[in-house]
């Protein structure tokens, strides 16, 4: 006898589309797939056929494949017969639940996949084949041997134990699935969907009993850096190692979620959570202070942490993220590794902040930026040998704004690209139009305090020379020291401006801690102390730092430049110390380009007529500081 399999369903098109993935299964099975377009049509159907398998559509008109199933397994001849429900509802569990509780041996969703559905029909036509075959033997040899009976009880328990292993294996990849809706992949913490949904209950149960809690918004500092010039495996490393890190530092009942990239947020609720956030995150602040031991690699990083409470800070849980973040973002600007409670300023900041980015936007298409010019002068004679471009900003409400009062705080770094790639290509265009002047030449300084040093920066800084036909040694970039400390990214752009012949100044020396060993490998020319050492110029020690900058300076072979001179004294002692260059309020503010150019045409004329004697500029009058303008 050949195994019958039934396909119900009322769908024309429907009911063709499975009737072709199961006709040529039929004919390699060896079984006979017969077709219903109805309920009514299945129950007359299962009189008359026997069947090892029923394929049944759950939604049917008139009766439908809950009623019609139940109808079937109500006979005692055709109860026993499995049933596969088919259906395009997947987001209705209770289908499904009722679909099992009508005794379906399985629930798939359309569109199926033509292996999964041809599996499990060839699972129970071999089943059916099976029992057919042992029913034929058995009546055939039951008058030889009764022994048989034990063979066929064997065979059956054989399938019902596959069948039990299939059973116990779909389960599995399904509580699987589960975890990973809910888990992140990397480093099996709550993920950003489950923390919401538990930032959203823990909202309803504060709510409900006037109850509180507090939410720590995590970011780890320096990661991209590490994660570029390490490799993503060990940034993957880092993260698993920052996870167990932060689970060591929380009660077991406080969720740990990463929401993806470096950014972590812990939720603490229970009494006395809102009191115990600062001190969590002081505990998770000190966990992440030790370096982590990657491959053999001591990886030193920080977390600065914004800490947001319910429902003192917000009144929503996508509010309470909000300003969790964004009192983790001050905290980092404030001081990387730090920790910073929300406050309503704070989003009176960022309200301050998105207003200037957006006034930024509109200034770089007004045209609304200018450079002014700043004269350095050696410390010897005091003539001017380099002008530095320092941008500004003439603001239609807030009049000119030096760039350090509406640049520090932007996060744009697209923006920032732009604001310097403008304030770069207006600086070599003014210092080549100033060469084409009857003017003395001098180097342009243009500091790149906006910009990260990136591989493409070389390549733009030689497009802006070659668009102006100005020299390379006639523009100088000033590089925060800090921008230097990753050395392994920033030698081969430096050795290729270094290459092309731009100067490179490292700016604002001493601020960073860079080491010698650093200073050692960079293609440099020279080192400008920081404002800071030569305010402090006879004050508790600070001739003494500015006279070891000045030798280290010497030692590398770079020539010593002083920014922030404002006083005789303060240019006295830089020069016994033998400092090459100055530069400040004493020689001269910044000018815009027609009063930097009469400068510059003043200290020609004097040149003209000065004699070369030893005491034409002694280091107390260089040049007549405050310079003709």
């Amino acid at each position: 006898m050949i195994p019958k399999v039934l396909l119900v369903n009322d769908d024309a098109a429907s009911l063709l589309a499975l009737e072709s993935l199961l006709t040529g299964a039929a004919r390699a099975q060896h079984y006979e797939l017969l077709t219903a377009t109805s309920g009514h049509d299945a129950l007359r159907m299962v009189l008359t056929h026997d069947f090892a398998v029923i394929l049944l559509d759950a939604n049917m008109p008139g009766m439908d494949g809950f009623e019609t199933a139940e109808a079937i397994h109500s006979h005692p001849r055709t109860s026993a017969v499995p049933i596969i429900f088919i259906t395009a509802h997947y987001g209705d569990e209770r289908h499904r639940l009722e679909a099992y509780s009508k005794g379906a041996a399985d629930y798939l969703f359309t569109p199926v996949i033509p292996q999964v559905l041809q599996t499990k029909v060839a699972v129970f036509v071999d089943l059916t084949r099976k029992n057919l075959e042992l029913q034929a033997k058995t009546r055939e040899l039951s008058l030889l041997n009764q022994d048989l009976r034990v063979q066929r009880v064997q065979d059956l328990e054989r399938i019902n134990r596959a069948l039990e292993q299939e059973v116990a294996e779909r389960k599995v990849a399904e509580e699987r699935a589960q975890a990973l809706s809910i888990r992140d992949p990397l480093t099996n913490l709550v993920n950003r969907r489950s923390l919401i949904a538990q930032l959203e209950h823990a909202v309803a149960a504060a709510d409900r009993h006037q109850g509180e809690f507090a939410l720590l918004f995590l970011d780890l500092d320096r990661f991209k850096q590490i994660n570029d010039s390490l490799g993503h495996e060990v940034g993957d490393e880092l993260l698993r190692q920052v996870a167990a890190r932060l689970l060591a530092a929380v009660r077991v009942s406080d969720v740990v979620a990463r929401l993806g990239g470096d950014e972590f947020v812990v939720l603490l609720e229970g009494r006395g959570a809102p009191a115990n956030a600062a001190r969590v995150a002081r505990k998770i602040e000190q966990a992440h202070s030790r370096p982590f031991d990657i491959n053999g690699q001591r990886i030193a990083t920080s977390t600065s942490i914004g800490i947001g409470l319910y429902p003192q800070d917000a009144n929503s849980a996508a509010q309470l993220m909000k300003n969790a973040d964004t009192a983790m973002y001050h905290a980092k600007q404030h001081r990387r590794g730090s920790i910073e409670f929300f406050r309503e300023e704070l989003n009176t900041r960022e309200r301050e902040r998105a207003q200037w980015v957006a006034e930024l936007h509109a200034a770089l298409e007004r045209k609304e930026f200018e450079l002014l010019f700043q004269p350095r002068a050696a410390v010897a004679d005091g003539a001017v040998c380099a002008v530095e471009a320092l941008l500004y900003w003439r603001h239609p409400r807030h009049g000119l704004i030096a760039a350090s009062s509406f640049l520090p705080d932007v996060a744009d770094r697209l923006l920032l690209e732009q604001v310097c790639e403008w304030m770069l290509g207006a600086a070599c265009s003014q210092a080549a139009a100033w060469r084409a002047q009857p003017a003395p030449e001098v180097v342009m300084a243009v500091d790149l305090a906006l910009l990260q040093i990136h591989p493409e920066l070389a390549a733009r800084v030689l497009a802006h020379l070659r668009t102006c036909k100005l020299p390379p040694g006639w523009l100088e970039l000033e590089i925060p020291e800090h921008l230097l400390l990753n050395t392994r990214d920033n030698v081969a752009v430096l050795r290729q401006l270094k290459a092309a012949g731009v100067r490179l100044t490292v700016d604002d020396f001493g601020s960073a801690g860079a080491a010698l060993a650093m200073l050692r490998e960079l293609p440099l020319d020279a080192m400008k102390i920081d404002r800071a050492f030569v305010r402090a110029i006879g004050i508790d020690g600070g001739t003494d730092m500015a006279a070891a900058i000045v030798h280290l300076g010497r030692a590398l072979g770079l020539r010593v430049l002083a920014q922030g001179v404002h006083t005789e004294e303060q240019l006295a002692v830089l020069q016994s110390l033998g400092c090459d260059e100055f530069q400040g309020e004493l020689l001269s503010p910044p000018l815009h380009a027609p009063a930097m150019l009469a400068l510059l045409r003043d200290q020609s004329k004097n040149d003209q007529t000065t004699s070369p004697n030893p005491n034409r500029a002694s280091p107390s009058t260089p040049k007549k500081r405050g310079l003709s303008r």
